[in-house]
């Protein structure tokens, strides 16, 4: 694993700082300790960081062609590189090294901007043809490596692996954007392609941008899509016996390595299932890495030795105290910009573990995502049975005016907290879905931001980052709705993101067999019986993995990476939510309504509500003003010359 950057002039050939592009390669160090390469002529800086994974001898970065027209700087893995390397031989194109990269400068001259089409794996990259003048960045399909850039005043066009890199440049403006803020308080992360910053982007997943000198800023382009066509029609055995042969082939292309190999183990069904592949695969035993808590109501330990004792792993463990809150200021270091999923903490510690045993790890994420395990989905369907009864026109009307007129009543049984059963009634699927799983919900986010802030705002809400994905969605299955929608966001902005930047925090490799483009797309093709039946998410995985897996770590209830934020902010943590939201820091910023934030701090010390992640949200976009406060510029409308870059095609 790696981390790149660059400088591209796009109006003419000024040239390169060399001292400026190594500042920005030294602030990704962390992503790859082993070496750095920096290449430069007039108008083109490329630099890299290496974790060596692959031909640890020859694939030093930045890598070339043949005759030195076309550079490129890599991070990720193309896991099928050797299948590529005959059939571009046979092209003519000669090899020089064992290494994944070089496919790439190959796969360019034999297939221009498609080549990403034959690239199977984790991926973001730069490549500089210097014939053709083009500088062209693409990014994996789901997103699991990152990619930042900026265009800046001067013309120059700045990229990354992470934002920090683009920081060190120094002629990044750094105007807050509103919109981000507002995403950030609903979703606990900003999703792509905005950033915190106006004017910097995250290449979205699945896209690529063509940049060719003298012409303008193009936007991104999509060049793949998940499709939820839902028509292949196959019995639950054939269904489990080929779900079986597509992961033990994705896991057998991520167990390709030069350095110590293992895997996350967490007692859920993802990992497990991933855990039993490897082992299936390798003739030593496979090296595994668990976390545990000691609070027991967040404690999976039990069921990853379970697993790993069945399959004879080598298991390391090691403990996370309930209170391990000492990383907040960290974490703010590590994500560069606001990030409120607290399962970040754990992610950490088990990153760190990971790294003292093994140089790769896999991983089991993007299960919940493509077999429909997250319970929220069951929640969500049974609410759409209800809103199936009426159409919108006449649901949104009546049970609208029945949830405003009904009291709040949060202190009764669910079932007479009638008020919210009407508002889920008066909603669309796409609505209703955001309140599902909206971190800060609508009407706190209004009383939460000033009326200053909210006017700054001018109407927009986050809830239309889900609508315009579900442009694309699928819209007669309610499921595959859903999991379109948290593939193309939650998936990408939220877990990667935490992943990746744990991981590279510890120059660990994490590789993720789920999320192998191929089966996704085969999952996708199911009907969302095999997915979801019943109240039995995973379905289909989960009678896959009957022969191979404990049944108790089959069925049990999904547990989640979880922390004790509610108990935290009040006991150890109350003293630190009371100075953060109720100090001078986040008063100075404007945006939020200081009556409210004392309401939030009561109610929640006193039991009377549980506001525990909005005041974590607050206390992550805090901990990145400290970080930051001296070189960021408050929250401004976004010129139209930013927000286009942010838009793909």
């Amino acid at each position: 694993m790696c981390g790149i950057a660059g400088i591209f002039d796009s109006t003419a050939r000024r040239p390169i700082d060399r001292a400026l592009l190594e500042a920005m390669n030294a602030a990704q160090f962390h992503r790859g300790p082993d070496e750095g390469g920096i290449h430069l002529e007039p108008g083109v800086g490329l630099a890299h960081r290496r974790l060596s994974i692959i031909d640890l001898s020859s694939g030093q970065q930045p890598l070339f062609n043949e005759d030195g027209t076309v550079a490129v700087v890599f991070n990720g893995e193309i896991y099928n590189y050797q299948e590529l390397i005959p059939e571009l031989a046979a092209l003519g194109h000669t090899f020089r090294t064992r290494s994944d990269t070089e496919v790439i400068v190959h796969a360019w001259e034999a297939w221009g901007e498609r080549c990403v089409d034959r690239f199977r794996g984790m991926f973001a990259f730069a490549l500089w043809d210097r014939r053709k003048e083009t500088l062209f960045l693409a990014r994996d399909r789901l997103g699991v490596k990152p990619l930042y850039y900026a265009l800046l005043e001067d013309g120059r066009l700045i990229f990354s692996s992470e934002l920090k890199a683009l920081m060190a440049h120094g002629g990044l403006r750094t105007a807050l954007d509103p919109h981000a803020i507002e995403d950030y308080f609903a979703f606990g992360y900003i999703p792509e392609p905005r950033t915190i910053y106006l004017g910097v982007a995250k290449l979205p997943a699945g896209h690529m941008l063509t940049v060719r000198r003298g012409r303008d800023l193009p936007a991104p382009v999509q060049y793949w899509d998940v499709h939820f066509g839902l028509e292949r029609r196959i019995g639950v055995q054939e269904a489990c016996d080929e779900l079986h042969a597509r992961l033990r082939e994705s896991v057998r292309l991520r167990m390709i390595s030069e350095v110590p190999l293992g895997a996350f183990l967490s007692g859920g069904v993802d990992s497990s299932a991933v855990v039993a592949t490897m082992a299936g695969l390798s003739d030593k035993p496979v090296q595994t890495c668990s976390i545990s808590f000691a609070d027991p109501s967040f404690d999976e330990s039990a069921y990853a030795r379970e697993v790993a004792q069945r399959y004879r792993t080598d298991h390391h463990v090691e403990q996370v105290e309930s209170d391990d809150f000492d990383l907040i200021d960290r974490l703010s270091s590590v994500y560069d910009e606001p990030y409120a999923d607290s399962s970040a903490l754990p992610t950490y510690r088990l990153c760190e573990l990971a790294r003292k045993h093994v140089t790769v790890a896999l991983s089991g994420d993007g299960g919940d995502e493509s077999f429909g395990g997250y319970r929220r989905y069951q929640i969500h369907l049974r609410e759409e049975q209800m809103r199936a009864a009426l159409p919108l026109g006449l649901r949104r009307p009546l049970f609208g005016a029945l949830g405003s007129l009904y009291p709040q009543a949060l202190w009764a049984p669910r079932v007479l907290r009638a008020k919210a059963t009407f508002q889920t009634l008066s909603r669309d699927s796409v609505q209703a879905y955001f309140n599902l799983i909206a971190v800060v919900d609508d009407p706190t986010r209004r009383r939460l931001f000033s009326p200053s802030f909210r006017r700054q705002l001018a109407g927009y809400s986050a809830l239309e980052v889900l609508r315009r994905h579900a442009h694309n969605a699928p819209q007669d299955d309610p499921l595959a709705l859903v999991q379109y929608l948290d593939l193309k966001t939650y998936l990408v902005d939220d877990i990667n993101t935490k992943v990746d930047r744990a991981s590279m925090a510890h120059a660990l490799e994490v590789r993720e067999p789920l999320m192998d483009h191929p089966l996704v797309e085969w999952l996708a093709s199911l009907p969302s019986s095999l997915k979801l039946s019943g109240d039995e998410g995973k379905f289909l995985l989960k009678k896959a993995m009957e022969p191979k897996l404990p049944h108790d770590v089959l069925y049990r209830r999904k547990m989640g990476f979880a922390v004790p934020l509610s108990r935290w902010f009040r006991g150890p943590l109350r003293q630190r939510a009371e100075s953060v939201l109720l100090g001078p820091r986040i008063a100075r910023t404007g945006l939020f309504d200081d009556s409210y934030l004392r309401v939030m701090i009561s109610q929640h010390q006193s039991g009377a509500r549980d506001f525990s992640a909005a005041i974590w949200s607050l206390i992550m976009f805090d901990a990145f003003l400290k970080r930051t406060e001296n070189g960021v510029e408050p929250a401004s409308h976004a010129p139209a010359d930013s927000l286009r870059l942010l838009t793909p095609a």
